[in-house]
């Protein structure tokens, strides 16, 4: 849990049909980048073992990517660290998705940290987890993501948010700036920048400053 000085060792990823594959794949770059150096081990968790794919139903002209789970949502090992991405695929009501909040509900006490990304957030807040603690997610719908669980103090100008052992980020590619921030919290400061730059890639660093948040009109008390 939140104080723990022992590093997490055991990452275990959420899968679902529809979700963002940046929101998974980027915070995954990061940390196979991280698994250089450090010895940690990684989970790829779904409902079934069957290929999970990016593609959302709601859009069958799109296309998308399939990635293959090691493990179900029964049969998950011991996690240090769970990510929860999210996508087009974490709104509804459908019975993956239920699934998943249980699963949330149910590994949460036993995690040192809980990263999430775009509306993957909705789903932590739905099993609970975010009640009473600062959280942010996309602001293209943070309107139905605020709405899902009122009892979170929804945080609008946030490239990611900070509560305790709980790290949430706002769109898709801010997952990589809160993992990279993660890191940095818990590996230190030079192992997050050597991973930025191996990957290439310029941090904001900056956990307030959301440059897409002035693209959305819906700034409401105390957002």
């Amino acid at each position: 849990m939140a104080g723990s000085t022992t590093p997490p060792l055991h990452f275990g990823v959420v899968l679902f049909p529809g979700f963002q594959a940046l929101d998974a794949f980027g915070p995954l770059d990061c940390i196979n980048v991280l698994s250089w150096s450090e010895n940690v081990s990684l989970s790829l968790l779904a409902s079934s073992l069957d290929p999970v794919t990016t593609k959302p139903a709601t859009l069958p002209g799109a296309i998308g990517q399939s990635i293959v789970p090691t493990h179900t949502f029964g049969t998950a090992p011991p996690l240090d660290v769970l990510l929860i991405p999210g996508g087009l695929g974490t709104m509804g009501d459908s019975p993956i998705l239920q699934e998943i909040i249980i699963f949330i509900q149910r590994v949460y006490p036993r995690l040192k940290h809980l990263i999430t990304v775009c509306t993957g957030s909705g789903l932590a807040a739905q099993a609970g987890v975010l009640d009473g603690k600062r959280a942010t997610s996309n602001k293209k719908v943070f309107k139905e993501i605020i709405s899902l669980r009122p009892q979170v103090h929804w945080v609008y100008h946030a490239r990611w948010v900070t509560d305790g052992n709980i790290w949430t980020s706002s769109g898709v590619s801010a997952g990589i700036d809160a993992t990279l921030a993660w890191i940095e919290e818990v590996y230190g400061k030079e192992k997050a920048q050597d991973i930025a730059n191996e990957i290439e890639y310029c941090r904001h660093k900056d956990a307030s400053l959301d440059p897409f948040a002035g693209l959305r009109a819906i700034e409401g008390p105390g957002m």
